[in-house]
């Protein structure tokens, strides 16, 4: 019980490394290129500063809801709310409109360009959607029950064993 408690532990403080690195990157990244990507557009524009005002809060929020949701589902054993097509059309919005910015930025698009805007867009996505369930107080017993269920499963072929 003492090795369990302890690797559950583990895996909490592990989530919360990886989203005190990758969401302040995440959203330090957003505004500089947002705000690049503004200044492309003409002086006077009042939509120059809408991409590094807007684009950190919305990643943020629809990030973070679509984890609540999910993590929600999970905890009460219902269908996945990431087969909603509101929550997908949500994520692929934050992603595109990420990445968009990301090449948009530079004065030189390229491949490497958009490469690095979707690892810094999918790192930072990934943190904020796991933020809910790193804060939860029922991670343990949601993992505990889940091995319980893969341990009495194992004898009958699943989704795992394919």
């Amino acid at each position: 019980m003492g090795e369990q408690r302890d690797a559950l532990r583990g895996l909490r403080v592990l989530m919360w490394v990886v989203i005190a690195i990758e969401v302040p990157v995440y959203l330090v990244w957003l505004v500089r290129v947002g705000y690049l990507t503004g200044q492309e557009l003409p002086r006077g524009d009042v939509a120059r500063w809408a991409p590094p005002m807007l684009l950190p809060p919305v990643a943020v929020l629809f990030c973070v809801m679509a984890g609540w949701t999910w993590w929600l589902s999970v905890v009460a054993r219902t269908r996945s709310p990431l087969r909603e097509g509101w929550i997908v059309a949500s994520l692929v919005f934050v992603a595109v409109s990420s990445v968009f910015c990301g090449v948009a930025s530079v004065d030189d698009p390229s491949v490497s360009v958009g490469l690095l805007s979707a690892a810094v867009t999918g790192l930072g996505m990934i943190g904020l959607f796991f933020i809910p369930v790193a804060a939860s107080r029922q991670l343990p017993d949601v993992i505990r029950r889940r091995a319980a269920e893969r341990r009495a499963g194992a004898g009958r072929p699943g989704l795992d064993d394919a």
